[in-house]
């Protein structure tokens, strides 16, 4: 019978330092093609996160947005594609723009008694986000007011 050893061994993970006298942008992008959330947006967010110069990178698989902070003079709108579509052929990147600052996601609606800062002096009504015909799959079974 073979003997079985147990053989320790450490890895390190380093992240790429990011310099910290580099110009940052942020770029904001569609991605086409995600069929879900963790399999599709989180393979491209991580792929993306892990490239040098690259400052934070997030998916939004609802919304089908990509957000990425990066520095200019490692990373280009055209580096974010690349790597978008090598994740797979299926991916396609459309509307690439340079923004000042990510665009905010669209409130959900709170719950009536909702005693957060963002929701005091506001009318059962007001903290309702959605319409009462929105569609989305976070709305479809809730019956609205």
């Amino acid at each position: 019978q073979p003997e079985v050893k147990t053989v320790e061994t450490e890895v390190e993970v380093t992240k790429a330092e990011l310099d910290p006298n580099a110009t940052y942008a942020k770029a904001e992008f569609k991605i086409e093609g995600m069929t879900c959330a963790m399999g599709c947006a989180k393979t491209i967010e991580k792929k993306m996160a892990k490239m040098e110069g690259v400052k934070s990178a997030t998916v939004d698989f609802g919304r089908e947005l990509a957000m990425v902070e990066y520095d200019e003079a490692k990373v280009t709108p055209t580096t974010l594609e690349a790597t978008v579509t090598s994740v797979a052929d299926t991916y396609k990147v459309k509307d690439m723009k340079t923004v000042e600052a990510f665009s905010k996601e669209e409130k959900k609606a709170c719950a009536a008694d909702c005693k957060k800062d963002c929701c005091k002096n506001k009318t059962e009504a007001e903290k309702m986000a959605c319409a009462k015909d929105c569609k989305k799959a976070c709305c479809a079974k809730e019956t609205k007011a």
